[in-house]
């Protein structure tokens, strides 16, 4: 139950920031409708360069600068269509007319200023000349000069009937207003409060709407974003799946290829595969006897020299054949390196002729050193 209700505040503060931001977005283009005898002057001005804080001010639509006259319109005249549609795109304020208003002054204590709201709330049916539900209010509230910890509060008020009449009559003529204000003088720099405003008293069904529209966004980007974290998700185990596949082909394959040069499946192929097979596995020539004149010693020469596929055998003299194998077996291009006969003294008594049988590995590069 607890988080339902977090939810819908939630609910209801995005609402709330949403509607500002659309009127701050509006507020960049205000038109200031005000009545002069049977007249109406349509004022266009813009915010200065911070109209979030312009609007948040009670007196924002008053103290905004380069005003210029769009049009003056006699009571009762529709606006031309070049004012409809700046009123349309902009924000439209109306002064109401100074003798539509009582203005009423109190003094509170400056450290009551939060409480400030309520405490005029209490204080409007003994000051307004109307009764409480025919009534409609704003204030504001300065320090006095020449007591610091008081605020002087000027209370406007109207009657409910004035404000209903003067948005009747800017609705018939194309300029529906967004704020009526009240100003204590005819001077830009006067004192002034908002009466009413279109935002405090949007219908409840759009209020309504408006929740039920910022929830159904919320839950569906909730569910999209669930959705492709699951996409991705699924498409990362497809794509694993796939990666160890490949791997176990090409496993597969290389097993294949190994097993492809056995004599048995070499002599199987076809004649030109066959040659390609049996080229592909024998050694190099060039490179056992490269390797040879480097592993052997210069007291040490071949007589012999016999090369089968990669079987070699090699017969010769040297002054001590033990030490042969292991040079042999160092050079990184031949394997099990033994004696395949005995060892004899050559004829002359000083030499000893050797028979040594090793197995090359093909296609081995040979090394710088």
């Amino acid at each position: 139950m607890r988080i339902g209700v977090i939810w819908w505040r939630w609910i209801k503060v995005l609402a709330a920031v949403l509607f500002a931001c659309r009127d701050v977005w509006r507020a960049q283009h205000l038109l200031i409708v005000s009545r002069d005898a049977d007249r109406l002057i349509v004022r266009q001005t813009k915010p200065d360069r911070n109209p979030i804080i312009q609007l948040l001010r009670r007196d924002a639509a008053e103290n905004t600068p380069a005003e210029s006259v769009l049009a003056e319109l006699p009571a009762g005249t529709p606006a031309p269509d070049d004012v409809r549609r700046a009123a349309q795109g902009g924000f439209v304020v109306f002064h109401l007319p100074t003798d539509k208003l009582v203005v009423r002054q109190i003094s509170v204590p400056a450290q009551a200023w939060e409480f400030l709201p309520g405490i005029v709330r209490n204080q409007v049916e003994r000051l307004s000349p109307w009764p409480l539900e025919q009534t409609v209010y704003g204030f504001g509230a300065d320090a006095r000069q020449d007591e610091a910890a008081t605020l002087a509060v000027r209370v406007f008020i109207s009657s409910r009937a004035a404000v209903n009449s003067a948005r009747d009559e800017l609705d018939a003529i194309g300029l529906a207003p967004d704020r009526i204000v009240a100003r204590e003088g005819d001077l830009p720099t006067a004192p002034s409060a908002a009466l009413w405003s279109r935002l405090a008293e949007a219908p409840s069904e759009t209020i309504e709407r408006t929740h039920r529209q910022i929830g159904m966004a919320i839950v569906g980007i909730f569910l999209f974003s669930v959705g492709l974290s699951i996409w991705a998700f699924l498409s990362a185990a497809s794509l694993r799946a796939e990666s160890e596949e490949l791997a176990a082909r090409s496993t597969t394959l290389q097993r294949q290829l190994q097993g492809s040069r056995t004599p048995q499946a070499i002599a199987s192929l076809p004649p030109a595969e066959r040659a390609w097979a049996l080229k592909e596995g024998m050694p190099s020539t060039v490179i056992v006897l490269e390797v040879l004149s480097r592993a052997l010693p210069d007291t040490a020469y071949l007589t012999e020299l016999h090369l089968d596929n990669t079987t070699l055998r090699m017969i010769g003299l040297a002054s001590d054949a033990p030490s042969l194998i292991a040079p042999l077996q160092r050079s990184g291009h031949l394997n099990d390196v033994h004696f395949f006969a005995p060892t004899t003294r050559g004829p002359d008594g000083s030499l000893f002729r050797f028979h040594i049988e090793a197995q090359v590995i093909p296609h081995q590069e040979l090394t710088e050193n």
